[in-house]
């Protein structure tokens, strides 16, 4: 049985998106797919507010996240961990074989710019990492304010992981100052799984230039060369590209200001729901995260059988994360969601605990 997806991704993916992927193929070579490229590349800038480079790669967001690392990392690499995913690129960081230092902050906490700016200007550093949302706890980071502190460090690279905030919120990536800025598109682009989008400052292709052992999959100069033919270096996953083309007219057909404000609305609703039904958030106050929202288990309810309940109710519903699994629960509240489809989570949850409604 196929269930509705209240996880953090992937996510609902609408049936315009799943027919647009049956479009006919055409060769990755042709003209008509360098006329779909363009078109989706320039579409992208619009929603990142960018005139970078913007690359598409058939990969995990992971994959690129790799290749940041090794395009990007020159001397030594700060990465700022506030949850899984971060703690995960620090990892991948080191196995990359490159020289990196693990800031940590208390699950819960954002990344702090106060942080940031003790860290640089040690001098030690000329790249580092962020992950802008943090999904293992629903922790979203004040990006603005880590932006105003890397304009003082600007010869190190500001690579930021956007995979669950991108196109929640406005992101401006130019304004910002992001030399790499990193996406995937099942989350809050409610694709499916499988693309990740990527965009590259002239710096940091300079930096690039200047990296030895950049690997072939991931180079950024190979990006940068097929991107003059509207292209990429191998094999696009071209049914997804087709996909993104008609949710970038959806999009544009919302407005990116109501898409915005939608997204807010959500998280806003999904918080009073639970904090009304004695249910504490995890992420300090402040710093929740407008895609999905986590939870502390302060009634103390069986989540491993929430969740099987659930999922044979026909939602597919998750506890925590890593080491807080069991403590904590998450829903998700992105990409194409309405309220009307979490009042049937919320529904179904009151139906298996009455005492919830």
């Amino acid at each position: 049985m196929s269930k509705r997806l209240f996880i953090p991704g992937p996510v609902p993916v609408h049936p315009e998106i799943l027919a647009a992927m049956a479009t006919p193929m055409i060769g990755h070579r042709m003209k008509e797919y360098a006329q779909l490229h363009e078109r989706v590349t320039t579409g992208l800038k619009k929603v990142l507010f960018t005139s970078d480079r913007v690359f598409l790669a058939t990969s995990s967001a992971f994959g690129v996240m790799e290749g940041a690392v090794r395009n990007l990392v020159g001397t030594r690499c700060a990465n700022f961990c506030n949850g899984a995913f971060s703690d995960k690129w620090h990892d991948v960081t080191v196995r990359c074989g490159k020289q990196a230092d693990a800031f940590r902050f208390d699950w819960g906490t954002p990344v702090t710019p106060e942080a940031v700016e003790k860290a640089l200007s040690t001098g030690k550093y000329d790249s580092m990492t962020l992950i802008h949302n943090e999904t293992s706890t629903g922790v979203m980071s004040p990006l603005p304010e880590i932006a105003a502190v890397m304009r003082t460090f600007p010869e190190v690279m500001f690579i930021v992981d956007t995979v669950s905030s991108m196109s929640a919120l406005k992101l401006p990536v130019d304004e910002l100052g992001i030399d790499c800025c990193i996406f995937g598109v099942q989350k809050a682009f409610a694709l499916p799984p499988g693309l990740t989008v990527f965009t590259a400052s002239d710096k940091a292709l300079q930096r690039a230039a200047a990296i030895e052992g950049r690997g072939y999959y991931f180079d950024f100069l190979e990006f940068a060369a097929n991107d003059d033919k509207h292209n990429t270096p191998s094999t696009p996953c071209i049914s997804q590209i087709y996909a993104m083309d008609r949710q970038l007219e959806r999009m544009f057909e919302e407005g990116l200001e109501q898409r915005w404000a939608r997204h807010r609305d959500l998280a806003a609703y999904v918080r009073d729901w639970l904090t009304s039904r004695g249910f504490e958030l995890f992420p300090q106050a402040g710093a929740q995260s407008l895609t999905l929202t986590c939870a502390r288990n302060t009634r103390g309810v069986d989540l491993a059988s929430l969740k099987k309940q659930l999922g044979e109710a026909g939602f597919a519903f998750d506890d925590g994360y890593g080491k807080i699994k069991g403590q904590t629960f998450r829903i998700a509240h992105m990409g194409d969601m309405t309220r009307s489809d979490l009042d049937e989570l919320f529904a179904a949850m009151v139906a298996i605990m009455p005492e919830l409604a």
